[in-house]
């Protein structure tokens, strides 16, 4: 269990990802992306959480290389995540898109790299260049985002090296208890994506009673929530504030009662597309 922001947990290829990270989905390139990655290091964070498809690789890795050096610390200490798009599903244009998403962020190797979407007929061609990649060292760890079990079953029919992370939608309305168990059993590190729901959540009168008990914020109560799920977050914020106190879970505990209270509000409510019906 996490005790502190730069704790972590250890992938089943020994690799350490921290329990809590910033996420960057649809933060324009510019000034306020750069200051928001520098603020995280600033105060503590080491995983920074990016994908292709957000077109904002260049401005994260400008941001990390400020925040890195203002710090006083080195690049091996920032896990760095980024995702190949559906576009590019495939073996030789995945290996492509990987050097394509390196260069942008002016890094020299990835923490992780993820398929962002399960494409029926092309996850498994580019699961294969994961792979690859992974036993060149390019890569520390390979997974997913947005698989569902029967999408990991699929997966694990050919593959050789097994994902080390899902990283999908996780909040108190979706709680996802079947793909976590699966996940668990499997030795695949969870990790939760719009963990606040986009920001829906905020005034839920569940949450604001135990948020009141605590005296910490909804948002705080669900990150705190997720940790105590064994769920890796990656809160999505630009504001520096906000940035300190999505990060400020480690001085109180949700009681297994409180916990409980949480899981009851699932719904099977998603914000974001279904794994088993997009088309992009």
């Amino acid at each position: 269990m996490a005790n502190h922001l730069q704790d972590t947990t250890t992938l089943y290829n020994g690799v350490k990802m921290p329990w809590l990270g910033l996420g960057v989905f649809k933060v324009e390139e510019g000034p306020e992306l750069e200051h928001a990655v520098q603020f995280a290091i600033k105060h503590g964070y080491r995983s920074i959480d990016t994908a292709a498809i957000y077109g904002n690789e260049e401005g994260v890795g400008r941001g990390i290389r400020a925040g890195v050096e203002a710090a006083g610390i080195a690049r091996e200490d920032v896990f760095v995540t980024s995702k190949v798009w559906n576009s590019e599903l495939g073996y030789e244009s995945t290996l492509a898109a990987f050097e394509t998403s390196l260069n942008k962020l002016g890094l020299d190797y990835l923490d992780l790299y993820l398929i962002h979407w399960p494409v029926e007929g092309k996850f498994k061609e580019a699961w294969r260049a994961l792979e690859t990649l992974y036993k060149a060292g390019r890569v520390k760890a390979i997974g997913v985002s947005n698989f569902h079990i029967h999408h990991l079953e699929e997966l694990l029919k050919d593959a050789e090296i097994k994902p080390m992370v899902n990283q999908v939608e996780f909040h108190p309305r979706l709680s996802q208890t079947e793909l976590r168990a699966y996940c668990k059993e499997q030795g695949i590190q969870f990790e939760a994506w719009s963990p606040l729901m986009q920001g829906q959540l905020l005034d839920n009168p569940v949450l604001k009673g135990i948020a009141d008990k605590h005296q910490k914020s909804i948002a705080q109560i669900i990150l705190r929530w997720d940790l105590q799920h064994g769920v890796v977050t990656i809160p999505k914020s630009t504001k520096e504030h906000r940035i300190v106190e999505n990060a400020s879970l480690f001085d109180f505990e949700l009681t297994k009662e409180e916990m409980e209270l949480i899981d009851s509000l699932n719904e099977n409510h998603r914000v974001g597309p279904d794994p088993d019906n997009f088309d992009f």
